[in-house]
């Protein structure tokens, strides 16, 4: 009976992987997912979480450098893939090359100077800070 009925809800509502607005203007998502009113459960963020921190893990597990950093410097990069998709870590030439000649200072330094400061404020010195003592 469930999988008719999402088959049907699926045929009736459509299926949609963004946000959109439905025809009484409110935002939803999925398959008549009203946001606005019913949002989303805990449990569901945690998967959705899950899921960006395994796309995360994915990307940057194509970096040559990054098996070799140690756990706190790892999760470093994996938080800014998660903010800036791999596209925008790429960004961070200095910091990059810092990192492949092991020179962690630089790297932090690197990360400093850049709009990554203004964009994530603070977040941006606990990263670095993280970078620069792993």
């Amino acid at each position: 009976m469930i999988e008719k009925l999402k088959e049907l809800l699926i045929r009736h509502e459509g299926l949609k992987l963004f946000p959109y607005r439905d025809s009484l203007g409110r935002l939803s998502i999925g398959v008549g997912r009203n946001l606005e009113v019913t949002g989303v459960s805990q449990e569901e963020v945690q998967l959705l979480l899950d899921n960006d921190i395994k796309q995360a893990i994915q990307s940057a597990s194509t970096l040559p450098w990054y098996s070799k950093l140690n756990e706190t410097r790892q999760i470093v990069i994996l938080s800014m893939i998660f903010n800036m998709g791999l596209g925008g870590l790429l960004k961070f030439k200095g910091m990059i090359r810092a990192i492949e000649h092991g020179d962690f200072y630089t790297a932090a330094d690197e990360m400093l100077d850049s709009r990554l400061t203004t964009q994530v404020g603070i977040r941006a010195h606990e990263l670095a800070g993280m970078m620069r003592l792993g």
